[in-house]
């Protein structure tokens, strides 16, 4: 497809005892904030080394604007802004002089997003780079690699260090950037963040993409959850005899019940001579999302 910006097929790095990465497939197409998800060791910064051709895969392909990774690596960094995992600067004094010194290898001359940047992050660059704490660097990274406006962003973990503010002003920042069309594939651990901002996800675990889901399938499912809470004991069981919903009791006057959303109409118009004290749709979180496909992972091998 003309519109695929990164995309891996059968990638594999394989450093012995069920470590590295295996048969990776993924695809991620222009202007989409795509995230890859999974838990400390999974094998994300592995995959992302081998898209920015820092690595060499043993097998597969791995190709960025139809560049193959590791052949084209310098032509890919044209297009590409990154945020590694783990962060080492240049000897160098201040994050001043590291960002002029980015700003020139960049060839920035506008300083005003990045300024921006600065600004929405909250951070100090004047500050010297080996004193910085943990969050400072990582704000001075995530700047570095924004200030160059480049259509790829490759984010590697990019809020580790920073607290829960300076997330969220982050995210902001991620928005701002698919508003503009750029395309960023961001890994993280952290599902919260992932959901908040992502078109779809790659979930991987031991090294292998157990599951990929879009988010706005995971928001607007075509099968609904709801708990349905009744004033009388008796009502839920009079709902129960009558209905043709799939339900599950909870405890005497409530219930869950599953229902297609071409059904909605007739559920509530089921509903509607029930005393109801309380009706709350159950919303299933990337998290669990991720959690089932691990245990239908495990199933299916035989480990259950």
């Amino acid at each position: 497809m003309e519109d695929v910006v990164i995309k891996t097929s059968g990638l594999t790095k394989d450093y012995g005892k069920g470590r590295g990465v295996f048969e990776i497939d993924l695809e991620v197409h222009k202007g989409e904030v795509f995230g890859f998800v999974g838990t400390n060791g999974s094998g994300k910064t592995t995959t992302i080394r081998n898209m920015m051709g820092f690595i060499r895969p043993d097998r597969g392909i791995s190709a960025v604007n139809g560049l193959d990774s590791w052949k084209e690596s310098a032509g890919i960094m044209k297009h590409v802004s990154y945020v590694p995992g783990e962060i080492a600067f240049p000897a160098l004094k201040t994050g001043t002089e590291f960002l002029k010194t980015q700003a020139k290898y960049l060839g920035v001359t506008d300083f005003g997003y990045m300024n921006h940047v600065i600004e929405i992050l909250q951070l100090d660059p004047t500050a010297n780079l080996k004193r910085m704490s943990k969050g400072m660097k990582q704000k001075t990274a995530i700047v570095a690699a924004l200030m160059g406006e480049k259509e790829i962003l490759v984010l590697d973990e990019p809020t580790t260090g920073l607290d829960p503010l300076m997330r969220e002003a982050f995210l902001g920042l991620v928005r701002e950037e698919k508003q503009k069309g750029h395309t960023i594939f961001m890994s993280s651990y952290i599902f919260e963040e992932i959901e908040a901002v992502c078109d779809r996800v790659a979930m991987i675990k031991d090294g292998r993409i157990i599951d990929t889901v879009s988010l706005y399938d995971l928001r607007h499912p075509a099968v609904k959850n709801f708990i349905i809470e009744f004033g009388e004991a008796g009502e839920k069981q009079r709902f129960l005899q009558n209905t043709e919903f799939s339900a599950e009791s909870r405890d005497e006057k409530s219930l869950t019940v599953q229902c297609r959303t071409s059904q909605l109409d007739a559920l509530f118009l089921s509903l509607k001579d029930c005393q109801i004290t309380n009706l709350q749709e159950i919303h299933r979180s990337l998290q669990q999302q991720f959690m089932s496909a691990y245990k239908e992972g495990l199933a299916q091998n035989g480990n259950n």
